[in-house]
């Protein structure tokens, strides 16, 4: 099902500047403002992504990703351990991270110049759940629903974002439910908590946001 054939409301922002960070407000009373942040191309980052866990309140776990094509969980207690859950085959560097936000036990990545998110299940470390792998180009963002444990958004350089369902894992998930395709390559991807509805995603130097 395209977006394109459900009711279209799409609003669309262009910044001065390539952008490639974003993300939504959750203040009850600014629902639809968006931070934006610009790209510098460098070379000396090496600690990708980093996210906290909803487990145990969300105050002690968390994870990250990194040049070692690694997934690494730490607890802020005790800091000079962490187990690792996840490495890519290829060893290739892992580009981001995102945790479940109805399910702390599942989270999703992906590599470098990838074509595929991995989603990954805590509780059985090293084997990935799920591959979700119909984008045609390297894969860029990813956004887990914020009302369901079963839902996530991935968005690419072939111009798409689409939307899964993954419930039926650990069986193969074929195909997506949802397909928007832009304009151009698409940076990022954030999908608002405060109204689930809402989908934005940034390429070029544009900003847009989604009903979905």
């Amino acid at each position: 099902m395209s977006l394109h054939g459900k009711r279209k409301e799409i609003y669309k922002y262009e910044a001065p500047w390539t952008v490639y960070a974003m993300n939504w407000s959750v203040r009850p009373d600014k629902r639809f403002r968006l931070a934006l942040g610009s790209f510098v191309e460098e070379y000396n980052n090496k600690v990708y992504d980093i996210a906290f866990s909803r487990a145990g309140g969300g105050r002690d776990m968390f994870a990250s990703v990194g040049a070692d094509g690694s997934v690494r969980m730490f607890d802020l207690r005790h800091l000079e351990h962490s187990t690792i859950i996840y490495e890519d085959p290829q060893h290739h560097p892992l580009l981001r991270l995102c945790w479940n936000k109805q399910d702390p036990n599942y989270l999703a990545t992906m590599a470098m110049d990838g074509m595929e998110v991995v989603i990954l299940d805590v509780r059985v470390p090293c084997t990935p759940v799920a591959r979700l792998n119909n984008h045609r180009a390297c894969v860029n963002g990813i956004a887990w629903a914020p009302h369901s444990s079963c839902h996530i958004c991935t968005a690419a350089d072939d111009h798409q974002a689409l939307i899964w369902d993954i419930q039926q894992m650990p069986r193969a998930i074929e195909d997506p439910i949802l397909a928007y395709t832009a304009e151009g390559e698409i940076n990022n991807v954030q999908w608002a908590s405060t109204q689930p509805d809402w989908i934005a995603i940034c390429y070029n130097n544009c900003l847009e946001i989604l009903r979905v």
